[in-house]
């Protein structure tokens, strides 16, 4: 799992039949502090998060299937969480 900032939303007009009905956002990866921590990529969100929220994203194949109830697919990223906050001890 990967900790996120949605970037905001993408609209295709054509895509693979398994993205129907669902919601697809730019993701940027960040750090626990908040720095941005990779590229960003694109995750079906399952959780109705918004641009500028902060996210878990799950990017293991067989655990994208079981959320999304889909079995195996092109689908590589999914939004599982939205973090409320993040506390270092």
């Amino acid at each position: 799992m990967k900790l996120c900032r949605v970037l905001g939303n993408v609209v295709a007009s054509e895509h693979h039949p398994a993205y129907d009905g669902h919601t697809l956002l730019l993701v940027q990866p960040e750090s626990p502090k908040g720095d941005a921590n990779g590229k960003t990529y694109l995750a079906v969100d399952s959780v109705q998060a918004g641009t500028g929220d902060r996210v878990i994203v799950l990017t293991e194949g067989s655990g994208v299937g079981q959320v999304l109830k889909s079995g195996r697919g092109p689908i590589r990223s999914v939004i599982v969480g939205i973090v409320d906050d993040v506390t270092f001890n």
